[in-house]
């Protein structure tokens, strides 16, 4: 099985968001600059531009 790779703030933001630290509205924000569209729905559950 192939590793996948992230972003290199991946995990930072999504540790942030699980925790309660950022909103959704700060990890929609961080799309295109630190993560992609695809790790938005890997750490929210949404595909991106969708906030709910």
């Amino acid at each position: 099985m192939a590793k996948v790779e992230h972003s290199p703030n991946f995990e930072k933001v999504k540790r942030y968001y699980k925790k309660g630290l950022w909103s959704i509205d700060r990890v929609w924000e961080a799309v295109g600059v630190w993560i992609t569209e695809a790790e938005y729905f890997e750490i929210t559950g949404f595909i991106y531009p969708a906030k709910e």
